[in-house]
């Protein structure tokens, strides 16, 4: 099983089917809130869609395609955070991220995303890492900026939100720069 301590109080957990209640009281309790931004919360209306995502993510860690992990915070689950997709012929990983609303404001998400970066970097050694984002989510914007990470440009249309398409901003570090930090 994967565990990443980052501090004495943040790690990350590989997903396992035993979070699945707490993720998904989580979501369910969050989802207005993450609906703003997030295209998938429609699809998770009930703890068997996270069982199933749960097995999904642990079928594609198993392959090495992606690695999901629960955030945990001073012994709490508060989120979710990982690898949505690992390209080991590119030697790329694009990391995708969520927080319960009440854990907003506490650097949490900025310290994982740095957490995953350097995992991705040092331990993986991918070359490149990427997170896209909503072009009009500020708060998640700030993430990738706060660590350095180069706006490479916009990707138009590019996720369907319930009823509208948003523009992404595509962020990405490299390992040469990430290693020089």
């Amino acid at each position: 099983m994967f565990l990443y301590e980052i501090n004495s109080e943040l790690s990350l957990k590989l997903i396992e089917l035993k979070d699945a209640q707490t993720v998904f009281e989580l979501i369910d309790n969050s989802r207005e809130y993450l609906r703003e931004w997030l295209p998938w919360l429609d699809f998770s209306t009930k703890v068997d869609d996270t069982i199933e995502y749960i097995n999904m993510s642990l079928k594609g860690f198993a392959e090495n395609k992606s690695m999901n992990t629960v955030i945990i915070f001073k012994e709490e689950i508060v989120g979710v955070a990982g690898y949505n997709i690992i390209n080991h012929a590119n030697k790329t990983v694009q990391i995708g991220y969520w927080l319960d609303k009440k854990y907003q404001g506490n650097g949490i998400m900025t310290k994982v995303a740095k957490a995953l970066t350097d995992y991705a970097v040092n331990y993986l050694k991918l070359n490149k890492v990427e997170i896209r984002v909503a072009t009009k989510n500020k708060k998640s914007r700030k993430i990738p900026e706060r660590l350095g990470f180069v706006n490479e440009g916009c990707i138009r249309q590019a996720e369907w939100l319930y009823d509208h398409y948003v523009d992404l901003f595509v962020y990405g570090m490299l390992a040469e720069d990430w290693k020089g930090k």
